[in-house]
């Protein structure tokens, strides 16, 4: 098989002058025929100056390049878009798509034997994943990994669940404006992902259920010295897939692999963004994955770590309780241990060796789980006939069966306009109603399903109601929220016809989410609806690509063109 600068040579007709050519202009850059003579890893560069959470790819750049020329490889870096959540307008979803896209066409365009997938905030490994998958070259996943916990007042925080509910105390006027702002400086204080589960922490510990990382590469803070190490092995394994013909992403992940992701996205209280890129992952290969898989796994997987927002604790002390490898020596009986992994043999050999830390309360035995069910469930109802999802384990028990009257916001704006409006006609017994947030609607299904506690309420010492749209939330945020409501409102969707004072019925054990309107009437108000007017920023460029080919939440909403071809 052709290998290095051989691989994949640009067309002039005259494949000896291609590669005459091509070494040529590599060596302006002082390199030797030896070292271009071997197989290349390449490594994707995700670092952005407004990418925090990337702070340390440059280092970790450096120990991957360490740890391939040891194993007897050419490391080779290139660029690709860096997404972060709180940097991208209008949302960091709308361009994962775009990243997954870039991602693929540059391990296509270079002549790499390998590659390494440096990422972590929110959508940048699903979209990296997704792309490898589609290119299917030898592939390893390095996380950054999670940042440090802050200190205020005298307790710990982790961004950005302490993030929102200090957020909430303020607006609720049970903190300062003086208060929040030392608040603010002290709740990041490390570059890194999310110090809680949230979703960058959740996709790292899927990585290594799916196969794609090393053992306990998850977990370990982006400042440690371990993380620099876990680089270099990480780039000494993607020489010797390089040097090997693999495995690649299509021998790894196979329905074995992601039952693997799903037990674990139910055992860490995971985030609800867990579900779209896992599905969105899947997509891409033969293997897609039916909403309804999720729940089942997720009713006989407890939840074992007791990490925010669903538990207690931080990242870092997951880290410490011995991270993944011991979460699944918990767990192995749910898993398939015969899957695949990019060590080259089985999930079972990878995690042979972990530690078992006495003491640790951070990973709960099966005995004495945080939740005795998976921490996200699938509704279904006449409001979601092809599925919604809740976090269970980060809501409250009391509003798990529910029913209240329903106040509609008709998008993110209405919403913004009136939520702390003194005359909204709001009870804390009500349900918030949040539509076209969803992936056509906003568009790019922004994180907006995290809707805030009207102030009235708020001052009023409310901290949770029901709450439901067609959008996402951060894997960050808690309380009982329905989101991924499918079909969306814009494309016409049962979301689409509540109104103001409808009733809406919320039983989570019964797995249903519906509104208590005659379908005689449902049917004359689904005639009666328009679809809202099409943006005029969305009728070119990639905003009309996302628009005209984004699927829905149940199916990842990846873009239909790139998902896999099936018999």
């Amino acid at each position: 098989m052709t290998k290095g600068l051989r691989k994949g040579l640009t067309s002039y007709g005259d494949a000896g002058f291609s590669l005459f050519l091509r070494k040529a202009f590599i060596k302006a850059m002082g390199y030797s025929d030896d070292a271009l003579d071997r197989p290349i890893v390449g490594i994707s560069n995700t670092y952005s100056d407004f990418n925090p959470c990337h702070g340390n790819v440059p280092q970790l750049i450096e120990a991957v390049k360490r740890g391939a020329m040891l194993a007897g490889a050419m490391p080779m870096v290139f660029p690709t878009i860096s997404i972060h959540e709180s940097f991208a307008y209008p949302t960091s979803m709308f361009l994962r798509n775009l990243m997954a896209m870039d991602t693929e066409e540059m391990i296509r365009a270079l002549p790499v034997d390998s590659v390494v997938l440096i990422g972590g905030c929110d959508k940048t490994t699903p979209a990296q994943v997704m792309g490898a998958i589609s290119a299917d070259r030898p592939a390893i996943v390095l996380p950054v990994g999670p940042m440090l916990v802050g200190h205020f007042r005298g307790e710990v925080l982790g961004a950005c669940t302490d993030c929102r509910r200090l957020w909430g105390e303020f607006r609720g006027g049970r903190l300062s404006e003086a208060e929040i702002d030392v608040a603010n400086e002290r709740l990041v204080p490390s570059i890194g992902t999310c110090g809680v589960m949230g979703t960058a922490s959740t996709i790292a510990c899927m990585m290594e259920a799916l196969g794609l990382a090393l053992p306990g590469s998850a977990t370990i803070p982006a400042t440690h010295a371990d993380r620099v190490r876990i680089a270099e092995a990480t780039g000494r394994r993607a020489a010797e897939m390089a040097k090997g013909d693999g495995p690649a992403p299509s021998e790894i992940l196979t329905p074995a692999s992601l039952h693997n992701a799903i037990v674990m996205l139910q055992a860490i209280g995971g985030s609800t963004n867990g579900v779209v890129h896992l599905s969105a992952i899947a997509g891409r290969t033969r293997h897609p994955l039916a909403l309804d898989t999720f729940d089942e796994i997720g009713r006989r997987t407890p939840v074992l770590v007791d990490l925010k927002p669903s538990g207690d604790h931080y990242m870092e002390h997951f880290h410490q309780a011995g991270g993944v490898p011991r979460l699944m020596q918990e767990l192995k009986d749910l898993l398939a241990l015969d899957a695949g992994h990019v060590m080259g043999g089985t999930l079972g050999d990878a995690i042979k060796t972990f530690e078992d830390v006495p003491g640790q309360d951070v990973i709960r035995p099966r005995n004495n789980p945080l939740k005795k069910e998976g921490g996200l469930a699938v509704l279904r109802g006449n409001l979601a006939p092809r599925g919604a999802v809740i976090k269970q384990a980060a809501a409250s028990p009391a509003l798990m069966q529910h029913e209240g009257r329903a106040v509609v916001f008709e998008s993110v704006e209405d919403m913004t306009n009136r939520i702390d409006n003194p005359a909204l006609d709001v009870k804390a017994d009500d349900v918030l109603v949040l539509r076209n947030a969803g992936p056509v609607g906003a568009p790019g299904m922004p994180e907006a399903g995290y809707l805030p506690i009207p102030k009235k309420l708020a001052q009023a010492g409310v901290k949770d109601m029901v709450r439901m749209s067609d959008g996402r939330m951060s894997g960050t945020a808690f309380g009982t929220i329905v989101l991924h409501i499918a079909p969306e409102a814009a494309a016409g969707g049962p979301l689409a016809l509540v109104r103001n004072g409808d009733r809406i019925r919320l039983d989570v054990a019964a797995r249903r989410i519906d509104m208590l309107v005659e379908d005689a009437e449902l049917t004359r108000r689904k005639q009666a609806w328009k679809a809202p007017p099409v943006p005029e920023a969305t009728q070119r460029g990639y905003a009309w690509l996302y628009r005209e080919h984004v699927q829905q939440a149940d199916e990842g909403c990846d873009f239909d063109f790139l998902v896999a071809v099936r018999q």
